[in-house]
């Protein structure tokens, strides 16, 4: 059994993690403002994508007062990273990284495809409004890449699948059968998918290429488990 004096100890000790963690959550659920997001530099931007991460897989999210986060942000908003993925119910950003309103742009689109209003977008939220990381995210188990996969064609949606095509053609060389009945070939195909996305933005845009090359901005692909929640960035 613990001593009176074991027991105080005890309990101070737990009282003072509990205002650091109390501290630190309310940091976090702090707006952004155009003074934090400017101390903000590419590489801090993804390790705070990472470190979000890492507290959703471990069910050791923040939980924020929103209407208050609304409220903050009503006047301006000040994100510090872009993220560019798949439709899919699974793959909510905000969810994924543990981040919150005015934190992150979100631009989703079925298989995470890279197209104009994509781009134009992204030369937004990087140039005017200040974001300095741009996350390509993939994810298993894709369905768009699934479909491009099987040739599958349905309205709008046949033109957008073919914008999935150079990600089965830099894998044609890989084993077994090339339909979604193959998983390990889905999964290379979205994986390249997400590379070959990374690419195209600074291939379409000088705006971003510019400030990639002035380190001013970071674009990175990453894909998203959805078994586990988990995201591995690539580089």
């Amino acid at each position: 059994m613990l001593s009176r004096r074991q027991f105080c100890c005890s309990g101070a000790i737990a009282a003072s993690l509990l205002t650091v963690d109390q501290s630190f959550a309310a940091s976090q659920c702090e707006a952004l403002t155009q003074a934090t997001q400017s101390a903000i530099s590419p590489d801090d931007a993804l390790a705070r994508l990472k470190e979000g991460n890492e507290r959703f897989v471990s069910g050791k999210s923040i939980n924020c007062d929103l209407m208050a986060q609304v409220q903050a942000t009503a006047n301006g908003q000040y994100p510090f990273a872009v993220v560019i993925g798949c439709i899919d119910s699974r793959v909510p950003p905000e969810f994924v990284f543990d981040q919150r309103i005015g934190d992150i742009f979100s631009a989703r689109v079925a298989g995470n495809v890279i197209n104009d209003d994509i781009v134009g977008s992204a030369e937004f939220a990087a140039k005017l409004a200040g974001a300095k990381l741009i996350v390509v995210l993939g994810h298993s188990q894709c369905g768009a890449v699934k479909g491009a996969v099987d040739g599958a064609e349905l309205g709008k949606l046949t033109g957008l699948l073919a914008k999935i095509h150079p990600a089965i053609e830099a894998n044609k060389n890989e084993p077994g059968e090339h339909t979604s009945k193959n998983g390990g070939f889905v999964q290379a195909v979205a994986l390249d998918n997400a590379k070959l996305g990374v690419e195209m933005l600074t291939k379409k845009s000088t705006v971003l290429s510019e400030l990639v090359a002035d380190r001013k901005l970071m674009i990175v692909p990453a894909m998203h488990d959805v078994a586990t929640g988990r995201v591995t960035f690539m580089s």
